[in-house]
């Protein structure tokens, strides 16, 4: 990461699918956000976990091969234990169990399990948003295409905490889209949902998610208006990408979808 890359999760919560039950807090965790091919299990560390319910019994005769649990939220805390978002963990194993190296008292937990939703490396943006450090808009800019896919994803999970039940701004607003680090579609996306949302804010990932987010409900009613401002940077890299149509361009599509839900966009 070249940002403030922090060592692991931090404080979350587990709970489990089947009946709701809490299967205890978590003081770290490590090796969700881990370099994989999406099939395949995470070797995940629960360091200073109080363990409960479901959890807690499957200790007390962990055998050598571990217990599979099942699944359950893993709800990403804040400094008040509020949650700011949430993967879900399927096939979670206990592989070993041992008395807590970071906080006396409490166990910490090997387990594998599969989650399809923590993209790589997103830890730090997680960390970012619960000590209060996402103050500004430019922070994505630095990042490399992958590091920006992350910076997405985290967005998406984190969007209801971040916006706290904040309505949509009125129709006819007007937002300003900064464009002058759009270099591929990735750095669109991450653009426009701050010019909506604020720093770290969401918007759409991908052109389904933008248009669903045009009809409400993600912080913006159509119609408004979007003022790019540096578009001709955008225009110049997106030019270069494909979209689905033959011969047209992901610039193209994305001034249709706008069009097509009365919003105005006027390019600076």
């Amino acid at each position: 990461m070249s940002v403030d890359q922090a060592d692991g999760l931090g404080m979350c919560a587990l709970t489990g699918d089947e009946d709701d039950e809490h299967w205890g807090d978590v003081h770290d965790v490590r090796g969700l956000f881990a370099a994989r091919a999406e099939e395949d299990l995470l070797a995940v560390e629960l360091l200073g976990c109080d363990p409960q319910g479901k959890l807690r019994k499957c200790l007390d005769s962990l055998p050598a091969d571990g217990v599979q649990v099942g699944g359950a939220s893993l709800d990403v805390l804040d400094s008040n234990k509020v949650s700011m978002g949430s993967y879900y963990v399927s096939e979670m194993t206990v592989t070993a169990a041992r008395p807590s190296s970071v906080v006396p008292g409490s166990f910490d937990l090997s387990v594998t399990l599969y989650c399809d939703n923590a993209h790589f490396g997103g830890e730090w943006v997680w960390n970012l948003i619960r000590d209060g450090r996402l103050n500004r808009r430019d922070i994505w800019h630095r990042l490399g295409t992958e590091d920006r896919t992350a910076w997405l994803a985290v967005a998406l999970w984190t969007s209801a905490y971040q916006r706290r039940a904040r309505p949509d701004s009125a129709p006819g607003h007007v937002f300003t889209l900064d464009g002058q680090a759009v270099t591929d579609i990735v750095s669109f996306y991450c653009a426009l949902g701050e010019a909506i949302n604020g720093p770290g804010g969401y918007f759409g990932w991908n052109l389904d998610a933008l248009s669903d987010c045009l009809c409400g409900g993600w912080g913006a009613s159509s119609p408004f208006t979007l003022e790019w401002l540096h578009s001709d940077v955008a225009r110049q890299h997106l030019l270069a990408h494909p979209a689905v149509a033959a011969g047209q361009t992901l610039f193209d599509l994305l001034s249709e979808i706008f069009d097509a839900k009365g919003i105005e966009v006027i390019l600076r």
